[in-house]
């Protein structure tokens, strides 16, 4: 298939206008951005569509292998602004509208995100969705059709406060809802023995509608399906109870509906919370399992042959039900006996692993599994009691155990490959969390480090180091991000490191100028951009962060006249509703941020930045502005990472430790040009065996001390001094995640960045390094990997 063929600016114009009028029912003169972008979306999606079709024919074709990614997330951002860059017409866009009086920023501007995701996990499948199209890999991503989604974030006096998304409250002009694919998902009930076959009884059903979004690749040469499920009731309401006067009641199957696709990972610390979760990934797991059961039939009339048709990825513990799930399917609907069902899902299904902490991977009682689907605990008993004989394991490497259900061990056992998602992570995957499984199931573990899609994070975001990249190779980076190490035959061009410097100016400027408008916060674009920007946890240390700052704004004011390097501390991200440790740090990060830039005598060299509500557009923005990466997370817990690499392939030289796929970026980009501190996985675990690590490393540091002396004291919260005297405590007496034991490295580290960033020429030609270094991280290269080692597939372009 070719690239979409180019079309003339009349016949875009054309289109455009044609969309305006009768589409949106609005004139030229009437029209608002919201108008525009509507009509420029239908527009462009117009020309999606052919490819789209053309693929699925091409797929249809040559009935070979097709992929089925399931995940609860995928945050896909903004999806015109993508659209309109990988199909070529940014600029046609752009010169169509301005003769109108239409900004093309500003149209994509009006586009909300989908809030369709939390952070990393999230961000990876939406980036794989775009490389198996630019790869033209035959492929569906399924996921929820969230109403409401992850949570909008806002802080009040420094407190992260939790809102409803309003993402679908206006029209989304890139799906296309299919009625006629809708699925019965059922609940609760009973299980009966009928002449040896067992029938479940469900006490309440929902359908599962699909809506359809074209995922385009690079050039248009290949668009695959993003398939999300949205829950609709079985029955509108119960007339009869309506009529009675009992309205709660009557509506009840309705609000069973909305509830399964209204929010992402609802807050589960109640009973309630845990069946609604629980319900939400059984939803879209059945759904998808049905759907692909019924695309396959209608090519194929024997269900043997699924494995050689069919790889679908669980893309982490959230569709582990697919095996208990994809058994009930072949044997209670479609008369397969156990063994062959049991066989067939063993080698149609693949697990990723995304993380090395234990309390992670789900694990749901048996008394919920057992009351909300209890025909799959019958299923997942038997089939652990399969895997017990087959092994004879240890009770704890059971897949139930002590009244629980291990979902990691549920989908380790039932996949055919897992893989980790950093070379480090899946050493890790083998010597920790999945030690015994991994000799009880030798050679199922396997690597396949994750990648980003240049497309999105280095086109798309950074159009002036783009153009600056071009200039140098030439076009192609984009679809082979591997000719990046093409840059390093210009290492000691001076002319090419002041070309980088001035585009890193240029978005530094763009990302004060917005911050600007939307907070009214003034920074100091020239200072250093010292940015970390991910999901709030522990693991990720943001509070060794906020400490170093808190000590780095003492030593400035102990010592103004030193010879400091200007800083803007740029934090971004958010906290699990009911993780109230790390909206402790939020508040911290706030708290400290309220009297540090309040501070006259320290303003001018050091400023904390904390935008609300994180996201892809936001990160869009900041990525190209960051000059330091702060990737810290306590060594071996972090699984891969993916922010890592979209900040290193934009020339932001990284701080941080040998942890997920800092070790891969630190081998591709040169240890000379990383800022390596701290332990490694293995001294972390044996410091974090003593249970006086804590005490013992505050004692040893006097920076460390004083830090958590003004904590504690109230310097930063002196309204309310004691505020964090919980958040102190933990840090002298428990601290887990050993941000105590690394502190003092990290301090000497970040004097190290200082002296590095003062040395202009030895930064530029870091920078340098960094981005030739980074075409290993292409999301490309990562799908082509599962491609060969783990679906076994191959491109249809």
């Amino acid at each position: 298939m070719n690239a979409v063929t180019p079309i003339a600016a009349d016949a875009l114009r054309d289109q455009i206008q044609r969309h305006l009028t009768y589409t949106i029912g609005k004139d030229k003169g009437h029209a608002s951005h919201f108008d525009w972008r509507m009509a420029v979306s239908y527009a462009v999606r117009d020309l999606i569509v052919d490819s789209w079709f053309a693929a699925t024919r091409k797929t249809y074709e040559a009935k070979g292998k097709r992929v089925y990614y399931l995940s609860m997330e995928f945050l896909i951002g903004r999806i015109l602004d993508d659209a309109v860059v990988n199909l070529g017409l940014h600029d046609q866009i752009k010169a169509v509208l301005a003769e109108d009086g239409i900004a093309l920023d500003d149209v994509i501007a009006d586009e909300p995100d989908a809030a369709l995701g939390n952070g990393g996990l999230g961000r990876l499948a939406a980036c794989f969705l775009e490389s198996l199209s630019t790869l033209g890999c035959p492929a569906h991503g399924y996921g929820i059709r969230y109403e409401h989604g992850l949570f909008r974030q806002r802080f009040s006096g420094g407190q992260q406060v939790e809102s409803p998304e309003d993402w679908l409250n206006q029209p989304h002009p890139w799906e296309f809802e299919r009625p006629e694919a809708s699925y019965t998902i059922p609940f609760n009930g009973y299980v009966t023995d009928e002449d040896g076959q067992s029938v479940w009884h469900p006490a309440e059903t929902v359908h599962a509608r699909a809506y359809d979004t074209p995922v385009v690749g690079w050039q248009g040469r290949w668009s695959n399906t993003l398939r999300l499920w949205g829950a609709h009731p079985t029955e509108l309401f119960d007339l009869e109870r309506f009529n009675s006067g009992d309205h709660t009641a009557a509506a009840a199957p309705e609000a069973l509906a909305r509830t399964l696709s209204r929010v992402l990972y609802p807050e589960d610390t109640t009973d309630s919370g845990k069946e609604l979760r629980l319900k939400q990934e059984f939803f879209l797991t059945s759904a998808a399992l049905q759907d692909i059961l019924r695309r396959f039939l209608s090519e194929y009339d024997d269900l043997s042959l699924l494995p050689e048709k069919v790889a679908i990825q669980m893309n982490d513990t959230h569709p582990a039900l697919a095996g208990p799930e994809l058994i009930r399917l072949l044997v209670d609907v479609h008369g397969l006996d156990w063994a062959r069902a049991r066989d067939i899902a063993g080698r149609t299904l693949n697990y990723t692993n995304h993380t090395l902490l234990p309390e992670a991977l789900e694990r749901w009682s048996t008394w919920l599994m057992g009351r909300v689907l209890p025909r799959h605990m019958q299923i997942i008993e038997r089939i652990d009691a399969e895997h017990a004989q087959a092994t004879g394991c240890a009770p704890h490497l059971r897949i139930v155990w002590q009244d629980q259900v291990l979902m990691g061990t549920l989908a380790f056992v039932m996949a055919q490959h897992v893989n980790g998602v950093s070379a480090l992570h899946t050493e890790l995957m083998k010597d920790t969390v999945f030690a015994d499984l991994h000799m009880l199931y030798p050679g199922r573990i396997l690597n396949q480090t994750n990648g980003v899609t240049p497309r999105r994070w280095m086109r798309l975001s950074n159009p002036a180091l783009s153009r600056v990249i071009t200039d140098r190779i030439g076009s192609g980076w984009e679809s082979d991000l591997g000719r990046l190490s093409a840059l390093v035959d210009h290492a000691e061009d001076a002319g090419l490191h002041g070309d980088i410097r001035a585009a890193k100016t240029a978005n530094k400027q763009a990302f004060a100028t917005w911050l600007q408008n939307t907070t009214g916060q003034i920074i100091n674009p020239d200072a250093m951009f010292d940015v970390q920007v991910k999901r709030i946890h522990e693991y990720k240390r943001q509070l060794m962060n906020i400490f170093e700052t808190i000590a780095r704004w003492s030593a400035i004011r102990s010592n103004p006249d030193a010879n400091w390097t200007p800083r803007v501390k740029i934090f971004g991200g958010k906290a699990a509703p009911g993780y109230f440790t790390a909206k402790d740090v939020i508040r911290l990060i706030n708290d400290v941020a309220n009297v540090v830039n309040n501070d006259p005598a320290t303003a001018h060299l050091l400023q904390i930045v904390y935008p609300a509500n994180y996201n892809v557009s936001m990160a869009q923005r900041l990525i190209p502005a960051a000059d330091l990466s702060e990737q810290i997370s306590t060594a071996g817990k972090e699984a891969s990472g993916t922010g890592n690499m979209k900040l290193t392939m934009n020339g932001a030289l990284t701080i941080g430790t040998l942890d997920g796929a800092n070790v891969e970026i630190l081998e591709h980009v040169g240890a000379e040009n990383f800022f390596l501190f701290g332990m490694t996985a293995q001294q972390a675990a044996a410091r974090g065996a003593n249970p006086g690590h804590a005490r013992s490393a505050i004692l040893a540091s006097k920076p460390l001390q004083d830090v958590l002396q003004m904590i504690a004291e109230g310097r930063f919260s002196p309204e309310d001094p004691s505020r964090y005297h919980g958040l102190v405590d933990h840090t002298w007496n428990h601290d887990p995640f050993l941000v105590t034991s690394d502190f003092d490295a990290y301090l000497q580290c970040q004097k190290q960045v200082d002296v590095a960033y003062r040395d202009t020429t030895r930064w530029d030609q870091m920078v340098l390094r960094n981005i030739a270094g980074s075409g290993f991280f292409s999301s490309d290269r990562t799908i082509k990997g599962y491609m060969n080692d783990i679906w076994h597939t191959q491109s249809l372009l």
